[in-house]
């Protein structure tokens, strides 16, 4: 019998995760799931983390020593960034030319509109902001009423925690100078980076210097160093390999424990909450799906002839099911990378290069998200953003993308940046926070699909793509491989 793919069990593994959690809910079981299956999804996340920042050092290390000139990791570098650029610019507009088309904020009924529009106008009055689109109700002897029960109620609402906390961390952002993001780059401690998965971009800089020093010294000297460093990173792929053998088991605690989460003891509660915002995220998932599908495809049918569309995706199948259960670009890059040496046939000097900063600086999804986001919170409290006002959303979002960490949720900080940018008030995330988990675990698909694209496009570019439509990714993953 032909063994199943790996994908295919990832995907079983997701969908009984979906039934258990949704059965324990209906039979009061949803503690139990919670308490004694979910850890398990955690200790997968864990462990793929644990893999990834040792073995995006090693492999930036090897890769960068390996290129062998200087000159030529210049010119891949300023490729890889701009190529990135281009599709994260491209994901916001495709965002917000399908918020403006569908708008999904206008189709929620018109009296709770009226009552977010008064809300608004009660919170830029207290903050000291200007009212974006010049209308004020307040001074509307009709909506005078309506207004004194709202400013009660504002006043008496207590902030969520959640979003008191990505409140304060979006604060801390803004306080920064220009040239922080710059500083930021450069650690002071480098084995302190090595233990904070959101200090990435520090330990790709760290690694990029390390190898670039590594080619300035004779080779008698540096050959020993790159043994061990290619050594070490085999150790790291072979660990890959060992966690993925028990993926589908943990993916099914994982989707099991974020299912009971959101529905407690009441499936009921899941249902309310999507019916609520069912065409905000119906819009997003439209956009991210396009990406996927026809954007990313289209992109690398461009400029790699060589790569089919089928092959493409049979290819990066394990990292892209395996993006949808973590949420997570960093989680997923150690297996992203095995697929794309693998499967694609990248050149590992392409792809120990590229993976890792795109895991970091390319969050295509989560800015096609961004940019949705914020034109529906807009349209929700009856405010039209003008064009100025949609063009500083794509600034700001293509900026705090960069800065976002590859971690679940991280989105949400930077959309809170986001929203304060344009004048609107950052505790509306509260309101699409309960389907954020599962549109963020679409938003990381994206981001590794991208993610894929871009290095086979690089690759290609500098002859070091070396596909092979035969090759089985069923065997990607093999203990013995």
């Amino acid at each position: 019998m032909k063994k199943l793919a790996l994908h295919w069990k990832i995907l079983i593994g997701m969908i009984l995760g979906i039934i258990w959690a949704l059965l324990s809910s209906s039979l009061g079981w949803s503690a139990f799931t919670i308490n004694w299956i979910d850890p398990f999804g955690t200790i997968f996340i864990n462990l793929l983390k644990l893999i990834a920042v040792p073995l995006v050092l090693f492999s930036i290390i090897s890769g960068v020593a390996n290129i062998g000139d200087p000159a030529s990791l210049g010119r891949m570098g300023g490729k890889t960034l701009l190529v990135y650029l281009i599709t994260t610019v491209m994901a916001i507009s495709l965002g917000l030319l399908l918020v403006n088309t569908i708008k999904p904020g206008k189709l929620i009924d018109k009296q709770s509109r009226i009552d977010n529009r008064i809300s608004y106008e009660i919170w830029a009055s207290s903050q000291g902001y200007q009212i974006k689109d010049g209308i004020n109700y307040l001074q509307d002897p009709a909506f005078f009423e309506r207004a004194q029960e709202i400013s009660k109620l504002s006043h008496a609402e207590l902030k969520e925690a959640s979003v008191s906390d990505k409140l304060e961390k979006a604060n801390k952002r803004k306080e920064t100078t220009p040239l922080q993001p710059l500083v930021d780059i450069v650690p002071d401690n480098f084995f302190y980076s090595l233990s904070n998965n959101g200090l990435m971009l520090q330990i790709i800089f760290f690694a990029i210097f390390f190898g670039v020093c590594l080619l300035f010294i004779p080779n008698d000297k540096s050959q020993p160093v790159l043994n061990l460093v290619d050594g070490i990173n085999e150790v790291f792929l072979k660990m890959v390999d060992l966690v993925m053998q028990a993926a589908p088991f943990f993916v099914f605690a994982l989707l099991a424990g974020v299912v009971s989460k959101m529905a407690g003891d009441d499936i009921g509660k899941v249902v309310e909450i999507f019916k609520g915002l069912s065409w905000y995220s119906l819009t997003v998932l439209i956009g991210l799906l396009f990406m996927i599908f026809v954007a990313y495809p289209i992109i690398l049918k461009l400029f790699v002839k060589k790569i089919p569309y089928t092959g493409f995706f049979k290819a990066m199948s394990p990292a892209q099911t395996l993006a949808f259960s973590t949420s997570s670009s960093a989680a997923t890059l150690p297996v992203t990378m095995e697929c794309v040496e693998q499967n694609l046939g990248v050149d590992k000097k392409v792809s120990s290069f590229v993976l890792p900063i795109g895991a970091t600086v390319n969050m295509d999804g989560t800015s096609l998200y961004q940019a949705v986001a914020v034109i529906f919170l807009a349209q929700l409290h009856m405010i039209d953003l003008t064009l100025g006002q949609q063009l500083t959303i794509v600034l700001t979002t293509t900026l705090a993308s960069i800065g976002s960490a590859a971690v679940p949720s991280a989105g949400l900080v930077m959309l809170i940046i986001v929203l304060d940018s344009v004048g609107l008030n950052p505790a509306w995330i509260a309101i699409i926070f309960p389907v954020d988990r599962v549109l963020d675990m679409f938003r990381t698909v994206v981001n590794v699909t991208g993610d894929a694209t871009v290095c086979s496009i690089i690759a290609d570019g500098e002859n070091m793509l070396d596909y092979h439509d035969d090759k089985d990714p069923t065997e990607t993953f093999d203990l013995d491989s």
